[in-house]
């Protein structure tokens, strides 16, 4: 499927998965360096994965890990999924996901508490972490990511810095703080990191967003480590075509600021007047009287 194509497909499916991770995700699926199978923990309708489906190689498997409508572990999880996710369903994300590709990825229908039974360790190079947003849940997911994961493999957390998502902040910098996690970029809805030495993958990155008119980068020092800031460049507004009115109004306005211009200068030339003629004024008397000094001294005495 071609890029706009793709573009288009994943518009008509619901869900919070924004063009610069859209464009992240196609970088680091695209990595030649890195070999292995691709999971997905959390999916909902499958926007996601449908973008990381077309990046799926010969002979790596894709797995796809979601509690859909099943029971939920806990009654804080149940009560979740019950606010946030009631219209999800496997039978929604299945119709999604093959309106795109012929045959449906490796699902695990239940928690991803269970992924490392279906999930080898040590065989993903790109893990996608969007399940639950409770810490207890999350940092079990951290964990599984980290066994998951293969040498040089990167690891997507999303939500990692939203308001209503503070376990999943807590969870994806304690792992950064005491696990090992080292953070290659962020952007405004996801961090990626690896267990490794992130400054090759950042090298790269650099290089690559260098090429990308679209996306807006930038580099923070953390301490000892180097942050990249990813974010979709805002497009200009496109220029519309005036009406008479708008004509009209803008002319006005040009109008009014070279009269406000030239009162100002009138202004200033009347100050001007004023001040000279005062001094005139004082000086006046002054200079008649010098005036008649003069010619008194310059009239011969008899």
């Amino acid at each position: 499927m071609s890029a706009p194509d793709l573009t288009a497909a994943l518009e008509r499916i619901p869900g919070w998965f924004w063009p610069a991770d859209q464009r992240l995700f196609e970088w680091f699926l695209s990595n030649e360096d890195a070999s292995g199978d691709v999971l997905e923990m959390g999916t909902y309708l499958g926007k996601s994965a449908v973008l990381i489906g077309g990046h799926v190689r010969r002979g790596e498997t894709f797995t796809v890990c979601d509690l859909f409508e099943a029971d939920a572990p806990d009654a804080d999880n149940d009560a979740e999924t019950t606010r946030s996710y009631s219209t999800l369903t496997r039978h929604r994300f299945e119709q999604n996901y093959l309106s795109v590709h012929d045959t449906l990825p490796e699902i695990v229908h239940g928690p991803t508490s269970i992924i490392l039974d279906h999930v080898r360790a040590g065989t993903c190079r790109f893990v996608h972490v969007d399940a639950s947003h409770l810490y207890t849940h999350v940092k079990g997911d951290v964990l599984a990511a980290r066994t998951a994961l293969g040498q040089g493999g990167v690891v997507a957390f999303d939500d990692y810095r939203s308001e209503h998502t503070p376990g999943v902040a807590l969870a994806v910098w304690e792992a950064v703080a005491g696990l090992g996690l080292e953070p290659i970029c962020v952007s405004s809805q996801k961090l990626y990191g690896m267990w490794g030495d992130p400054a090759p993958v950042q090298e790269r990155l650099l290089e690559w967003l260098a090429t990308r008119p679209d996306l807006w980068h930038t580099t923070d020092v953390l301490g000892e480590r180097n942050l990249v800031r990813v974010n979709q460049r805002k497009k200009p507004k496109p220029a519309q075509p005036q009406s008479e009115l708008d004509r009209l109004a803008t002319e006005l306005r040009r109008t009014t600021a070279e009269l406000k211009k030239v009162t100002a200068e009138s202004q200033h030339a009347v100050q001007a007047l004023k001040k000279a003629t005062k001094e005139v004024s004082v000086l006046g008397p002054v200079a008649h009287r010098a005036a008649g000094w003069l010619r008194r001294r310059a009239t011969p005495t008899r």
